[in-house]
């Protein structure tokens, strides 16, 4: 390690406030959530940043309050709805994480959303940086709220070299924050490290020569602003290869499918898919795909001879390569719960994950469909 990580006798802790704090005033960003400090709207805000962009979040946020103005109407939303809101911003345990604690809010704390951090962190979802954001923004209370963005940057400011991939470290940061932390205006504060990260402090190519804490940086000091933070390398990715089929009846009905309850995109709904992995024996993809569709669903399938469309689409920990057939089926379908045949209104009422909002959009421009 360099300096003691939590050696700050060298810097002026109260001039780093100042300048800091001077900076965020002038140069924050216009965002909604930032109208006023709210704890629902801060706590919405969090949950969709978390791995999201801000560009990304901006219009959901929007349509989200539309939908949902107050912790009671989040509260009375079926899972459906819920899930439909989202649908596009991913790691959809978020949400349903979000729509258990509103509703423990609501029940059992009258609607106000806890203001300490034993309480507030016993909520569903609520982890130690979203429960410091909600304290520290909200409520005006001198928490850390530490997240990747946050570690980056103190890890170049304070020359602070242990390994933030590693779950310990944040410990670290966040004995960091509460020496630095200015008790005066915690909320700004912390915004300002966020801030700082997402505009200046950047993970690649920091703009050093723009930071307004450039002279209380140890790391830029020291020439070592380019290599920190220090982190471990993620594991490598999976990648899967699958086949996907948009089948329509007869009288225009559609074969879509609810996702598992658990594991990744539960109770989402999709197209019929198969890992293509799991049927080598057949010669071609369309062999593959027709074989698999009657067995699974007892019907009468017709495919195209070719795909329509490719779909590639990236998660954090694994890859979809998606080939994408049309095709008709028999309406004599083995219904389960989890499968339906829908009209198009009916299609795009429900929630969809990313890959298979791609397939539809293909499937429509290709076939001329009107919404």
């Amino acid at each position: 390690m360099g300096e003691s990580k939590l050696d700050h006798d060298k810097m002026d802790i109260q001039q780093f406030r100042e300048d800091l704090l001077n900076w965020f005033v002038r140069e924050q960003r216009d965002l909604p959530w930032r109208k006023d400090n709210q704890p629902y709207k801060v706590w919405v805000s969090e949950i969709m940043l978390q791995q999201t962009r801000v560009d990304t979040v901006i219009p959901y946020f929007e349509r989200f309050m539309e939908e949902f103005p107050d912790m009671e109407a989040f509260a009375a939303a079926d899972d459906e709805s819920v899930l439909k809101i989202w649908e596009g911003l991913g790691y959809y345990s978020r949400v349903r994480n979000l729509h258990s604690a509103v509703k423990e809010v609501v029940e059992h704390y009258d609607g106000k959303v806890p203001d300490t951090r034993e309480e507030i962190s016993k909520l569903k979802g609520v982890g130690p940086y979203t429960a410091g954001a909600i304290l520290s923004i909200a409520y005006g209370k001198p928490e850390p709220a530490v997240d990747g963005n946050v570690m980056r940057v103190l890890s170049r400011i304070l020359l602070i070299e242990e390994d933030i991939a590693k779950p310990s470290t944040r410990k670290v940061f966040e004995a960091a924050v509460r020496t630095l932390i200015d008790p005066a205006n915690p909320s700004y504060f912390n915004q300002a490290l966020m801030e700082l990260g997402a505009l200046i402090c950047t993970p690649t190519s920091p703009a050093c020569l723009l930071c307004p804490v450039r002279e209380h940086c140890k790391g830029y000091a020291n020439g070592k602003e380019q290599v920190l933070p220090v982190k471990t390398r993620k594991k490598s990715v999976k990648h899967l290869s699958l086949l996907s089929a948009v089948l329509k009846t007869a009288d225009n009905l559609y074969l879509i499918r609810k996702r598992p309850n658990e594991g990744l995109l539960a109770n989402l709904w999709e197209f019929p898919t198969v890992e293509v992995a799991t049927s080598k024996q057949y010669s071609t993809q369309r062999q593959v795909l027709s074989r698999y569709l009657e067995k699974e669903y007892e019907t009468n399938i017709q495919l195209e001879t070719g795909t329509f469309t490719h779909v590639d689409h990236i998660f954090s920990h694994l890859t979809w390569s998606m080939d994408v057939f049309a095709g008709e089926i028999s309406k004599t379908l083995n219904h389960q719960d989890e499968v339906r045949l829908v009209t198009q209104e009916e299609l795009e009422t429900l929630a969809f994950p990313v890959p298979h909002q791609k397939i539809w959009k293909a499937y429509k421009e290709i076939y001329a469909m009107n919404k």
